[in-house]
């Protein structure tokens, strides 16, 4: 229920917790866990049951299985910080004011929906990434890392303190989270923010993972070598490619920088032997994009692994502790990925592998187990989805919808049958250009504009899934792309979008010339 339907209840809701204090309001109310990674990509979630089986993730299959499994959903901005910023205020970035991962910082005193929570009683908790550059608000208790941070022996901030610590960092913030829960006020519901840095870039795994799949060579998606030969210059001049773009340190042909002497010597005997017989083979051309790819996936599924353990060390706690049938827990990642579709790594496009991110949800009594969702639904909704499952009204300058009547199997009549995306961030670091666009349940319209481009490009994704053919020109088409611009312009309007972004929006190296291919 939404603030501006019924300010009745926010009269009340104010008068209750001056009377009774926000502990008694919050009595009764679900557990909140919601476990977030980086660049989890929804193909390497073995729920997800692609046809290019790359992993076996049983801890976060259970999360299907007794939950909801969102088939789209969708993101608003596809990269790290704009990401988490409109999780945490249910907002497009044109209003929580992150843009891009290069200058933007965030505003702690908008509303968040942690605030909410904390001020109706519940304890709240934000362990491991954080990508926001200011510090957080709206949690009574933080244990965070810088920036990106690093995979192994991570300095994090503990409530404002670094804080230096050893070990493998997946590991770790999974131990924290678990401490905490220990620890927390049992009289009182928790919301737990669980970020994981994994399986982000450069994608190391836990040494105990190394040589997980026994130099399996993987499935290739059928765009690896795809040659962008049917759309604009905004797809061919990218610099996200495993051809161009792949460094040394990608594919651990250098080792990472913060390992102890004794993690090293584990590192190099797995890596070095191999290291070598691909220095010896010298290859070229399509093999060395094979050997890359097939050395990323080893990289990136070790991460995905070490995930996957440490969502199953939460869950055996709820079970242990008998929470499980009052905690509401969310799996989901910052955008999708892409894991070789395309020749490419990283995220950042309206396409599907970037565009889709995993979600899953369980909510025992009123999530019905196992079952499938295919709307429209975004990380846009969480946040209004936490609200309204602890009772609270929803912000009315909040963008997204609850998911909690998809979650009980029925679906609003009114439910989107579009969505608005937008990413700004240029040139660096992957050279890819501004673009918006509406995308439906079959098509996506998108405009690529800025610095040097100003043109539409239109996908239809029942007769070409992969995304390899521009139809906007086709006059076959051109009564569907009269409909989807203007649905775009009404979804502008409602959004709130405005003409033009501020110059920062585009990251601060954004009036430096972009590099041409290949540089």
């Amino acid at each position: 229920m939404r603030l501006d339907r019924c300010p009745s209840l926010v009269l009340f809701l104010a008068l209750a917790s001056t009377l009774v204090g926000p502990a008694a309001l919050a009595a009764g109310r679900p557990n909140i866990l919601f476990i977030f990674s980086d660049d989890h990509a929804w193909q390497a979630i073995s729920a997800y049951g692609e046809a290019r089986r790359l992993i076996d993730t049983p801890h976060i299959d259970r999360l299907a299985r007794e939950g909801v499994r969102f088939d789209r959903c969708l993101v608003t901005n596809a990269i790290c910080g704009p990401s988490r910023a409109t999780v945490l205020t249910g907002k497009y970035s044109h209003l929580h004011g992150f843009y891009n991962n290069t200058n933007s910082k965030f505003d702690g005193s908008q509303t968040t929906f942690p605030k909410l929570l904390q001020q109706a009683g519940y304890q709240t908790a934000v362990i491991g990434k954080w990508h926001l550059v200011t510090d957080p608000t709206g949690f009574d208790h933080w244990h965070i890392l810088p920036g990106q941070g690093q995979y192994y022996n991570p300095v994090m901030i503990r409530d404002g303190q670094k804080v230096q610590h050893h070990g493998y960092t997946t590991d770790l913030i999974a131990d924290f989270s678990l401490e905490w829960l220990k620890q927390r006020d049992k009289s009182r519901p928790f919301l737990l923010l669980c970020h994981h840095k994994a399986p982000h870039r450069e994608w190391v795994p836990a040494l105990r993972h190394l040589g997980h799949d026994h130099d399996r060579r993987y499935p290739e998606p059928p765009t690896l070598f795809d040659d962008y030969a049917q759309r604009g210059l905004a797809v061919r001049d990218q610099d996200m490619s495993l051809e161009k773009t792949f460094t040394e340190r990608d594919a651990k042909l250098t080792p990472p920088p913060y390992l102890t002497p004794e993690q090293l010597k584990t590192w190099n005997a797995y890596y070095e032997p191999r290291n070598e017989a691909f220095r010896q083979a010298n290859l070229q051309g399509r093999d060395l994009i094979r050997w890359r790819y097939n050395r990323f996936l080893h990289d990136y599924l070790g991460c995905v692994k070490a995930v996957d353990e440490a969502v199953g060390k939460l869950l055996k706690f709820l079970d242990d502790e008998k929470l499980t049938a009052n905690t509401l827990v969310v799996y989901s990642s910052d955008q999708g990925f892409f894991l070789g579709e395309h020749g490419w790594f990283d995220k950042r496009w309206i396409f599907e592998e970037s565009l889709r991110t995993p979600l899953l949800v369980r909510w025992p009594g009123v999530a019905r187990p196992g079952t499938v969702n295919r709307n429209l639904t975004s990380l846009l909704d969480l946040a209004e989805t936490f609200l309204e499952a602890a009772g609270l009204p929803i912000p009315a300058d909040m963008q997204g919808r609850s998911l909690l009547p998809l979650l009980r199997g029925e679906t609003p009549p009114d439910w989107r049958q579009s969505f608005y995306y937008h990413y700004y961030e240029y040139p660096v670091p992957h050279r890819v250009r501004p673009h918006y666009g509406v995308v439906t349940d079959r098509f996506k319209l998108v405009h690529f504009y800025k610095p040097d481009v100003d043109y539409w490009e239109l996908y239809d994704r029942e007769k070409d899934p992969h995304e390899l053919r521009s139809v906007y020109d086709d006059p076959a088409y051109a009564e569907v792309v009269r409909d989807l611009r203007k649905e775009l312009a009404r979804l502008q309007a409602e959004l709130k979008v405005p003409a033009e972004a501020p110059k920062e929006a585009y990251g601060r190296l954004y009036t430096r010339p972009a590099k041409g291919p290949g540089d």
